[in-house]
This record gives structure tokens, sequence and C-alpha cells, in this order.
């Protein structure tokens, strides 16, 4: 049978069964966007031919990442906001107020760069002006689960002091809702299906019980799913409490929101109790790791909510605490801060991270028919992953094969070397080949410096922490 490409003689981390699937003399076959079959490279290269056979002895084929929360478009803001306090009020906001929407994409497509670089294949993006952030994912090739930032706060809502409760302003929240249904009608399906569209309530702090409603019942009528935060920390806990005398968690259960169309972003502030309801309604966990042990100091009750039957995923989150958006990150500091989060070697291995960051990540996102496992039928979605370099050498097969817990605890992410996503190559030999990566960069530090110079008394008056390193010589 006639393949357009054969990756042969490589190690294959399929992903299927509850491991890892490792094939050691594996290959796989690919046709147009789908992967038509996966075995040893024996059965592969007797029942296939192919235009182009990559030769891969001592590299590794595995399902590109997904990252389950991403916000690039505050990427531009790459390490302004870490090792402080009021990371939001203080960090972020006095740029955001400073910050062009062509800036913004700017940071956006740097990062989706970085992401796809270091070997994620599948975006989940949500943030504000999506409708030409998605344009970035459509000619890079990537593959995005989008939604737009919604919420009903004022535009000035940097002056609001901290812990004083949100204005809401229902004019603007109808306004970023039709963006998010106009994202969905023109963009859903796009792309050969690499493109779809999703709701994207802020919190349930920032929007008013009427329109959280709203966006359930388009959730069902456009039959997709919602990404939001919840419980995400003590500040929108301090408002919900406010506002409406109850916690995040049992407000949202009471409105219904709890049910397999949720993904719930990070938890950080649920309690046991919490974390275990909504694993048991069927709501989905986005775990990001190295944002909130950067800008919050904690770690999100991911294990209660594995151990209470929950269906998680791995996030990267934002740049500017958590300075990179790279699944490698991630998934090294998940597995490191709940083993001392339990004080326990044994908890989260390696290939429940890796698991987090592809297929149980691909049903926590709702597209694991489709990605996160190198399986016949499957889309195309592919790494090639050089495992000689010195990070990943040497490597052993016996009686131990050591290539998982190095992925995890040792990888960079500039390992990878190829990218596949739907069938086509986006990188090869480290080299983009659908952007132009350093035309990327000069335009994002040309928006950087634009934006220093604009935001300057606003993080003075902010009392950003940050920029009291600068003036006692930290930094």
């Amino acid at each position: 049978m006639k393949a357009d490409l054969i990756i042969s003689h490589a190690y294959v981390m399929t992903m299927e069964g509850k491991g890892v699937g490792m094939i050691e003399n594996g290959a796989v076959a690919v046709k147009g966007d789908t992967i038509l079959d996966v075995g040893t490279t024996e059965e592969i290269l007797a029942g296939y031919q192919a235009d182009r056979v990559i030769e891969a002895k001592g590299k590794l084929v595995m399902p590109g990442l997904i990252d389950a929360h991403i916000h690039s478009g505050i990427s531009i803001y790459r390490g302004m906001a870490q090792d402080m306090s009021h990371w939001m009020q203080k960090g972020l906001w006095p740029f955001k107020k400073n910050t062009t929407q062509e800036e913004s994409l700017a940071g956006s497509l740097v990062t989706i760069i970085e992401g796809i670089k270091s070997g994620t294949t599948t975006f989940c993006d949500y943030d504000y002006g999506m409708n030409r952030i998605v344009q970035h994912y459509a000619k890079v090739g990537a593959r995005a689960r989008v939604a737009e930032t919604v919420n009903e706060l004022p535009n000035d809502i940097g002056k609001n002091p901290v812990g004083e409760l949100y204005p809401f302003d229902r004019g603007l929240g109808g306004q970023r809702l039709q963006d998010n249904i106009r994202l969905f009608e023109e963009w859903h399906g796009q792309e050969n299906g690499r493109i779809t569209v999703l709701f994207g309530p802020q919190g349930p702090d920032m929007m008013s019980t009427e329109l959280l409603l709203e966006v359930k019942a388009l959730a069902e009528k456009y039959d997709t799913r919602i990404h939001m935060h919840v419980a995400q920390g003590d500040r929108e806990i301090n408002q919900m409490v406010k506002r409406y005398g109850k916690r995040s968690i049992p407000y949202l259960d009471e409105l219904g929101y709890l049910d397999s169309r949720l993904m719930a972003v990070h938890l950080t502030e649920a309690t046991v109790e919490e974390t275990q309801l909504v694993a048991r309604r069927g709501a989905s966990m986005i775990y990001c790791a190295g944002s909130i042990g950067i800008i919050d100091g904690l770690v999100p009750p991911i294990m209660d909510f594995l151990e209470a039957g929950g269906q998680a995923a791995l996030g990267s989150d934002q740049a500017p605490g958590n300075n990179c958006n790279n699944m490698f990150n991630e998934m090294k500091f998940a597995a490191i801060l709940n083993k001392v989060k339990r004080s326990d070697p044994r908890v989260f291995p390696a290939w429940l991270s890796l698991r987090l960051a592809t297929i149980e990540s691909a049903k926590a996102i709702g597209l694991a028919h489709e990605i996160g496992s190198l399986k016949k039928g499957k889309k195309a979605d592919l790494l090639l992953i050089n495992l000689q370099d010195p990070s990943l050498s040497p490597v052993y097969t016996n009686p131990i094969r050591n290539i998982v817990p190095n992925l995890v605890y040792s990888a960079k992410g500039s390992e990878v070397e190829t990218v596949l996503i739907d069938g086509q190559i986006i990188m090869e030999d480290r080299k983009l080949l659908t952007i132009d990566e350093k035309e990327a960069i000069r335009q994002a530090q040309e928006a950087a410096v634009q934006i220093s110079m604009r935001s300057r008394d606003d993080i003075v008056e902010a009392h950003s922490d940050v920029y009291q390193m600068m003036e006692d010589g930290y930094l």
C-alpha cells in the first residue's frame, strides 16, 4: 500500500494502552493528514511503500504535545510578573492598558513559535482578540482549540483597588460574547478541521450569573465545550463570597455548570471536597504547574482530582509569570511539585506526566478521537526527537528503559527535531517551514520597546515588586 511518508527504525511511543505504548524498533506510515499504520519497522516496510522514508535510528517518534491552557496574547510581557504578590493587578494590568492589539499579536506569534519548537502541536488558546490571533495558527499550521475571553470587567479594571468588588459592564460583556460567537461561526472546523472553537468565560467572579447562563446555553446550542478558570486564586474566592455569599464551585454546581462540557482551569483554591465534586460531575481539570507555582507559590489539587477519577490535562498558561510556554517544562514541574507536596518520590511518575500532555489531555479537551496517541486512523500530529542529544543520552532499554524519565526530567524541548501536524511537516531539523521566525522575533522586540516606554508610570504607581527589585539593584 502507498503512503506519503514512512518514519522507520525509531523508538515509537504510541501512548496507547495504560502506559506509553513503546515499540523499540518501530515505524509510522502517514498518508495525507492521517496515520496510516503504526508497528514494527519490519511490519511497516513490508506492508507500505512511500515517496519519502525518514531513517530515524537513534530517534524517538511520539504524539505531538497538547498545551491545554495558554493565553498567547499576553506573551508579549514575558518575564514581567513573577516573584511578586498580586501578579495580575500589579504585574499584568499596568502593561495591558498600554498595549495595542498589534503589539499583542506580535507576542502571540512568538509564543506559538516557541511552542512548536518545543513539541506542542495543539494549543488551547484563550484570550482577547482571538479572531485575529487564530490567524497565526492557520498560517503556522498548528492545531488550535480557541476561545475568546468573555467577561464584564471594564477596560480600566486596573484602577480597581486590590480586594474591592469588581464593577460589571453588561454592555462590554455582551460585546465580548458576540466576539466569541463570531469566532465560532467563522472559524470552527476551518483549516481541514485543525481549528475548533470553544466558549471562554474568564471566571465566575468576572461576570454576572445571567451572562454565565447565556454562555452555557450557547455551548449547548453549538455543541462545544467551555474553557474557564475555576477557583483560580484567593482573589476569585474573595470576589465570589462578597458578591454571592458562596465559593466558586458550589455556586457553579447550582448553575449546572459542572458537567462534561467544562474544562475547569487551575482549581488552585478548591478544597478536597470541591475538587472531588468537580471530578464526580465529569468536568475536566487543566493543571498549570509552572504558572501557579511561580505566581501563587501553590500546587493545585491535581492528585486529589485524579484520585477521584477525574480527567485532567497540563497547560502552560502564560508567559508574564511562567516565563515560557514549553510543555516539557510543565511535565517536569508537575511531577516534581507533586512529589514535594506529598513528600513521596513515587507520586506522579514520569509516564503520568507524559500521558497528561498527550492522550489524557486529548480526552480532557474532547479531541481523543483525533489526537493524543499514534494510532491507525488518527491525525498525523507527531514529533521526531533526537535521543542522541546529550540531555537524553545514553539510552538504556534493559533491564530498565530510561527514555520516558529522561523526557520528563531532563529534556528541554530543543531535542525536538521535526514536527508534523495534520500530516504536514511544520518544522524539520529545527527549522520552521511555514513562518519567518527571525522576523517574528524582531517585530515582538519592537513592540516590547514601545510598551515599556508607555507603561513605566503605571508600573511605578502599581508598586510592582519586580520594579522595586530593579530600583534596589537586584535585576
